[in-house]
């Protein structure tokens, strides 16, 4: 997924590109992450027979930005909002 680039499949490009050579922590918020597109704790839903079977289907598998995965958690039919995500910019004194 790193080696062709692919944009976020939760957001679809919204938040921008994924940032696939950051760290995927909490300080990268676009950084780059997997995201199981039916979520593995609810893999009997889907017709997987265990959790790992769920992680491992490639068909379940799609790049996705740190944040956007965090926010998704393991929702089904979750779209994003990028007013909601990212924050208001700060005006210091003398930014006006």
């Amino acid at each position: 997924m790193k080696a062709i680039g692919a944009e976020c499949g939760i957001c679809h490009g919204k938040l921008g590109p994924i940032h696939y050579n950051e760290p995927s922590d909490a300080a990268h918020p676009l950084s780059f992450v997997i995201d199981e597109i039916h979520p593995v704790s609810k893999y009997y839903l889907f017709g997987y027979r265990s959790k790992r079977e769920a992680a491992e289907d490639w068909n379940n598998l799609q790049p996705a930005h740190r944040c956007c995965n965090t926010m998704k958690s393991d929702r089904l039919n979750f779209s994003i909002d990028e007013k909601k995500i990212l924050p208001k910019p700060v005006k210091k004194d003398g930014d006006w």
